[in-house]
């Protein structure tokens, strides 16, 4: 059995889109978490989470907190998803390392972009510039950044996108992919699960 203990509208939402894509068996367990931006909200003793933030994620008596990690704990317990290359698999090196540069390149580039630090600094304009980049030369042949398939690193690409664009620059291609990536069925099963346990949050 899997339980996610989850926030509403938090990065703990994706979560239950990831769990949707692979299909199998889980519950979620709402939890309080401490909204820095809006300071509402407190931690929970209930929360495993070692900082009791989420995303945390308990399988089979193993406890798995952070994004990334929850995306390759799963998608490598439940390979017939689809969503990961093998070990083994010539593509499983490019699959590793979009997923790195997810947490390496992309976040930050996010965040700097949101937070309005580009104007001051030109070493991170030209990351951001870079970012852009890498990911435009991505789309312009596949509809998905390794092929034409979806895969774990479009889950967590497209899923911070669609929560920072106003970021990045304005582009058709990289507004398709993201649209492509949330018009999932499984994507838009997940946002009506975060809205149920929003407002069972709520009552």
């Amino acid at each position: 059995m899997i339980t996610l203990f989850h926030a509403p509208q938090s990065r703990s939402s994706r979560m239950i889109w990831l769990l949707e894509e692979v299909g199998v068996a889980y519950e979620i367990r709402p939890v309080s978490i401490f909204r820095p931006m809006t300071g509402e909200g407190h931690p929970d003793p209930a929360n495993p989470h070692p900082d009791k933030r989420v995303p945390a994620l308990l399988h089979d008596g193993s406890l798995v907190a952070e994004s990334v990690a929850i995306v390759l704990h799963v998608l490598d317990a439940f390979p017939d998803a689809g969503l990961a290359p093998l070990p083994g698999d010539p593509r499983r090196g490019d699959y590793l390392t979009w997923i790195a540069w997810y947490v390496a390149e992309l976040e930050p580039a996010l965040f700097a972009g949101m937070s309005g630090e580009l104007a001051g600094s030109p070493q991170k304009q030209r990351n951001h510039d870079a970012v852009v980049g890498r990911l435009r030369n991505a789309l312009v042949d596949s509809p998905y950044v390794m092929d034409d398939r979806f895969m774990g690193p479009d889950f967590l690409i497209s899923s911070a996108l669609a929560f920072g664009r106003q970021a990045f620059p304005a582009d058709d291609m990289i507004d398709a992919y993201i649209e492509r990536c949330q018009n999932r069925p499984a994507a838009i099963r997940g946002r009506a699960l975060d809205d149920q346990s929003g407002l069972q949050a709520a009552a």
